[in-house]
């Protein structure tokens, strides 16, 4: 079954059409030609959704086809878990069809790819349509089976995604979601990924869970990416890898996240030390007082930590989700107890069921052992220097105006090489 992302654009039921979940599978054109029928009759359709069935190559072409007849109103398309059961090769040919059609779709705002086994073999032509659909706003990719090659050429074509929307007319400038969890992506792709995020200036929403980043990438990603991202709302890195060197960088940057609603760092080991780090910038730094979901389990956070967080409730009226299961400390301390207490006198909000507390261990971390592991991960690359690459690549490229570029682009994508 397709994972469900919810953006809410306010379409209207009679503006949408949705077969999602049925299990149909289209293998012939006549097996999709009645949905078709059904859909064509809608005459300002806006949202359609083809989640949850299975689709080939030659149906692909008929639902392009339909596609194409909407192309003025469409604003939002589900195609997440669509290709189940399809050999490798099909997969490709049928976004050579689907994809050009919907960059023709000049008000679509919202695309869902997930659940799709996309891998390296369609990375070419997903690439080459990222990089031009400046209508976008909220791009929906997770469990695509990316890996970190893939993942950095989607941070690529997210940087070159933005040099198209600043000078595409009546487009917004910049993506506001950008979910890509359960993707493999690791510390690898973290280096474009990092270019691509901060140059969407208006991003609100990241959702990154999942991904086996390292701390020594998710250090970078944060510092040198997702920190631009000022106007930035929810923030969920969950089971990725931060230990101190992560949760030090997720901690000096909350102040220049105003509007933050959603901290996710579920699972993300930041360890006793930097659990006690980022407690300690909630506490005493300027941070959102906007948060209403923290989650914080499985950190190894200790009582000490959760001192602060009992202090720095009082910062965070909102609050309405607190995570802490997995942790470090007794379920019946007293420190639970005020937190609980708190919640009841708000009368919304609520704390997590603590039923796998983990035992405070009497053996010190070797902190030194830790930081030189970490430290072997490093990677010094110069991020501005392989974006001044990229504004290079895109300025070698023909700028074709208007709807020509989406002809070529087409066309190129009909051409695509597919990576085995």
């Amino acid at each position: 079954m397709a994972t469900q992302f919810v953006i809410d654009l306010g379409i209207k039921e009679e503006e949408t059409y949705s077969i999602s979940n049925k299990s149909l599978k289209f293998d012939t054109p006549d097996d999709i030609s009645p949905y078709l029928e059904e859909l064509n009759k809608i005459p300002h359709l806006k949202k359609i959704d083809f989640s949850g069935n299975t689709i080939g190559v030659e149906p692909s072409k008929s639902l392009a086809d339909a596609l194409l007849k909407h192309a003025e109103t469409i604003t939002e398309v589900n195609f997440a878990d669509f290709f189940t059961g399809r050999l490798k090769d099909e997969i490709p040919r049928s976004l050579e069809f689907l994809l050009p059609a919907l960059l023709k779709c000049h008000k679509l705002r919202v695309l869902n790819l997930s659940d799709n086994a996309f891998g390296l073999q369609t990375i070419d032509p997903i690439e080459s349509f990222l990089a031009q659909a400046v209508s976008l706003e909220h791009l929906i990719l997770s469990n695509n089976g990316m890996g970190p090659y893939a993942g950095s050429r989607i941070g690529k074509s997210l940087y070159k995604l933005s040099v198209a929307k600043s000078k595409a007319e009546n487009a917004p400038k910049s993506l506001k979601t950008f979910y890509c969890g359960r993707n493999r992506l690791e510390s690898g792709s973290v280096n474009y990924l990092a270019i691509g995020l901060r140059a969407h200036k208006s991003l609100e929403n990241v959702r990154l869970f999942q991904n086996g980043i390292r701390p020594a990438g998710v250090s970078k990603l944060i510092l040198q990416g997702l920190k631009a991202n000022t106007e930035l709302r929810v923030f969920d890195l969950q089971d990725n890898t931060f230990t101190y060197k992560g949760a030090k960088a997720l901690s000096v940057s909350l102040p220049s996240w105003s509007s933050l609603k959603e901290i996710n760092v579920n699972d993300c080991l930041l360890n006793p030390k930097g659990s006690f780090e980022f407690a300690k910038a909630l506490n005493e730094g300027d941070v959102s007082k906007e948060l209403e979901v923290l989650k914080l389990q499985y950190n190894e956070l200790e009582a000490n930590s959760l001192e602060l967080l009992v202090e720095s409730i009082d910062k965070f009226p909102n609050l309405k989700v607190l995570e802490l299961n997995g942790n470090r400390f007794e379920e019946d301390s007293e420190l639970i107890e005020k937190l609980s207490s708190i919640f009841e006198e708000r009368g919304t909000g609520e704390l997590d069921e603590l039923d796998d507390l983990e035992e405070v261990d009497s053996e010190e971390e070797d902190d030194e052992e830790e930081e030189e592991e970490t430290d072997n991960e490093e990677d010094d690359t110069d991020l501005d220097q392989l974006q001044e690459e990229l504004d290079k690549e895109i300025a070698g490229v023909e700028v074709t105006k208007g709807d020509e570029v989406v002809d070529e682009l087409a066309e190129e994508l009909k051409k695509s090489s597919i990576n085995q």
